[in-house]
């Protein structure tokens, strides 16, 4: 027997996928403390569903159709995010963390690589195992996981998206510990006054946002926006590809156009861009089309590659942390604000960004403020980490393809 939803259903599961989650992860507290994103639990709460009802001889397809374009939508958001007035705003250590993110993702990417090649499996499967699943987190994930796919390699997208779901909660796992271990070791405490709400006292810089008053035309002025980015950066990639046979999905064109198209019109006008409107855009796609590619996932393709995903994964990890105490730490400063610094690097690097504002809330809160860590941690986490990202994981797979 065989079940299909269409389009509009699919969409109104995913939407109750993602209420459903959300409810869960204010009311687990595991699911809270490790930061897990509500389309991940609501949408693999389904997918095992799915995995039971199967035994049972029944099969349930959907119509993920609509998953493409909230990917596309999300990932010009990011784009958006990227002024370079915040990236002077951090100054040189600002400049040293971006770097940093780059050397990892690039490393990321040659222990995925070379591991998958150790085990027997298809180079293109490590790099799902690398920086996409590790520094990329789900979003990345689930992008990159479709366009290996296109290539012949089924279950890339399934196998990613679980890689970035155990990194997510290492990320969770050893981010404090790690700190707790330099703190102790080199004697560390903060120099700056008690603020009474860390994250809320350097909002006003991560944000970035202009002051003007939302309404229907103004929000219609961000959807223009947003559009002409997608718009422009979806026809910039196919003609990339075509020309030089090298593979450009449409979503990182798209993210690229934005950069540009956001730093143009702050030059002329630095309240066109409304970044509440554009991240509360890119907050319910990104929910959606993860509920989407979460609730699609077939983990019955990822059970006969556990054994190398939790190896890879676990170096990943422990790279991560030699990393981050060996080398960042000493680049960062060697001081209390390295050392948190550290915590937020091993939260997004091996997760996303709100698993590093997590680790540092828990630091910060027990040891002392930040402030210099809350500000450029976000910033660099949030969208500029993928200027770097984005080339390396592309290169990957155009030179393994």
């Amino acid at each position: 027997m065989s079940i299909e939803l269409n389009q509009i259903t699919t969409l109104f599961l995913a939407v109750i996928l993602l209420l459903i989650g959300s409810v869960l992860v204010k009311r687990v507290q595991f699911l809270s403390r490790f930061c897990i994103p509500a389309p991940v639990v609501g949408g693999l709460l389904f997918a095992l569903i799915i995995v039971l009802v199967r035994q049972t001889g029944i099969t349930i397809t959907m119509d993920t159709s609509l998953q493409g374009l909230f990917m596309l939508t999300f990932f010009t958001t990011v784009g958006l995010g990227a002024s370079f007035k915040l990236v002077k705003l951090g100054g040189k250590l600002l400049l040293i963390y971006w770097i940093a993110c780059g050397f990892l993702a690039l490393f990321q990417s040659v222990i995925g690589i070379s591991l998958a090649s150790v085990f027997g499996l298809d180079p293109l499967l490590g790099v799902m195992f690398g920086a996409v699943s590790m520094e990329g987190g789900h979003g990345a994930a689930t992008a990159f996981g479709g366009t290996i796919e296109e290539l012949g390699i089924e279950s890339a997208l399934s196998i990613g998206l679980a890689a970035a779901t155990f990194g997510l909660i290492a990320g969770g796992l050893v981010g404090g510990p790690t700190v707790k271990y330099l703190i102790t070791k080199h004697k560390l405490k903060a120099t700056e006054p008690k603020q009474e709400n860390e994250i809320a006292a350097t909002s006003e810089h991560v944000q970035d946002s202009s002051s003007m008053k939302l309404n229907s035309q103004t929000f219609m002025v961000q959807i223009l926006i947003i559009t002409f980015c997608m718009a422009i950066g979806s026809y910039l990639g196919e003609l990339f590809s075509t020309a030089t046979g090298f593979v450009l999905p449409n979503y990182v064109g798209a993210m690229f156009v934005a950069v540009i198209t956001r730093n143009v019109i702050d030059h002329f006008n630095k309240n066109t861009v409304d970044m509440k409107s554009i991240s509360f855009i890119g907050d319910v796609t990104l929910g959606l089309f993860l509920s989407m590619a979460l609730m699609s996932i077939k983990l019955w393709e990822v059970t006969a590659l556990a054994l190398p995903m939790f190896v890879i994964v676990f170096v990943q990890v422990v790279f991560v942390v030699l990393l981050g105490i060996f080398v960042l730490f000493r680049l960062f400063g060697k001081d209390y604000d390295a050392a948190v610094m550290v915590g937020g690097f091993a939260g997004h690097g091996l997760g996303a960004t709100p698993n590093a504002m997590a680790n540092m809330s828990a630091i910060t809160e027990k040891y002392g403020p930040s402030r210099k860590a809350f500000l450029i941690v976000p910033i660099v986490g949030a969208f500029l980490i993928d200027v770097f990202a984005m080339p390396i994981i592309i290169t990957s797979i155009n030179l393994l393809q």
